[in-house]
């Protein structure tokens, strides 16, 4: 994961961006390789709601109501270039929510207000997905008790679920009550009043100490990985038990999935990679050291996604997961701005 938006686009990392481009470029001619061709893209925007919208089609065409939420990349909401221009139907119709990092803390960085500017103009798109019917999943970045309070009550005042996570890592379960703790049972993503986004899971000693800790709880929602930090998927029956509160009532529980970065600790990363990058692989992101960036709109970028057979998707499928949170879905940005 990693912020982005019009108000992170400064000189800065414009030259940044450039600059690992070029690096890029450097290696390639180094080795004495020519560019390979890639298939084009015309429209970053509309690629990426493309894509979206297949990894939608494809996992509703096996199980009916499965859950999928866009992370960030909120202007894809719209098909011009404000809040106030058309929606952009299909896309909207693939898709059940929004996740929204930083909203109100930790734009710039951790435990620090997200600059008033930056949370209008993310506002005004994420309102309107809401108004189109998408539950709107808030998570920011803060400890300090002051934020915490004020981070929910501001989404509450907009009738977001909120999530204030202590770590960046998302590798901690707060000790406090969610808000809104309730003993209903949660059967739309429209119904959850709060969530748990933990992906990381190394503090944990075991899959069953996991597990456990997460069944612990009573939040609405579970944001978490298919893998457990040994490279196993959890299994269908591990994930059904996690679909229940301790108070009793039922939850859902959403696999994580990024689809703008390949990350070279997944099961379809291939060592030679590194060495031989298909053509679709672009560069290392900087800022998280084993994620690449990828030619998301690239066929065989899709099939490994959520193609037949032994794809991302089907995985997450066959492990009974009530639905999808796309990650690093505003990779359109990175390929605008270069």
């Amino acid at each position: 994961m990693f912020v982005s938006s019009p108000f992170a686009g400064t000189q800065v990392q414009n030259k940044r961006k450039k600059i690992l481009v070029s690096l890029c470029l450097l290696l390639m001619l180094s080795t004495g390789c020519k560019r390979p061709e890639v298939e084009t893209c015309d429209d970053y925007r509309q690629a990426m709601r493309d894509f979206v919208v297949r990894i939608s089609e494809t996992a509703r065409a096996q199980k009916p109501g499965f859950i999928v939420i866009p992370q960030n990349g909120i202007e894809l909401v719209t098909t011009g270039s404000n809040a106030d221009a058309n929606l952009a139907i299909s896309y909207l119709s693939a898709i059940d929510g929004h996740g929204q990092e930083d909203l109100f803390y930790g734009y710039l960085r951790d435990d620090t207000p997200t600059p008033a500017d930056a949370t209008d103009y993310l506002l005004s798109y994420l309102r309107r997905s809401q108004q189109a019917g998408n539950r709107i999943l808030v998570t920011d970045y803060c400890t300090n008790p002051d934020y915490v309070a004020t981070a929910h009550s501001r989404c509450d005042a907009e009738a977001f679920a909120s999530f204030t996570a202590p770590s960046r890592e998302l590798d901690i379960i707060p000790t406090d009550a969610p808000p809104h703790e309730n003993t209903q049972s949660i059967i739309q993503l429209n119904d959850a009043q709060n969530f748990l986004y933990l992906l990381n899971n190394e503090d944990f000693d075991n899959r069953n100490t996991f597990i456990e800790a997460i069944a612990a709880t009573n939040h609405d929602l579970i944001i978490m990985d298919l893998f457990f930090n040994d490279g196993t998927a959890f299994t269908a029956a591990e994930v059904e038990r996690l679909k229940h509160k301790a108070n009793g009532g039922k939850r859902l529980v959403v696999c994580y999935m990024s689809i703008g970065e390949a990350e070279d600790y997944r099961y379809y990363w291939q060592t030679s990679w590194r060495r031989h990058a298909p053509v679709w692989l672009a560069c290392e992101n900087s800022s998280w050291p084993g994620n690449y960036k990828v030619r998301y709109w690239c066929h065989e970028w899709q099939e490994i996604i959520c193609g037949p057979g032994d794809s991302y998707l089907n995985r997450i499928l066959a492990a009974g997961f009530d639905g999808v949170y796309l990650d690093i879905v505003d990779a359109f940005e990175y390929f605008e701005n270069r």
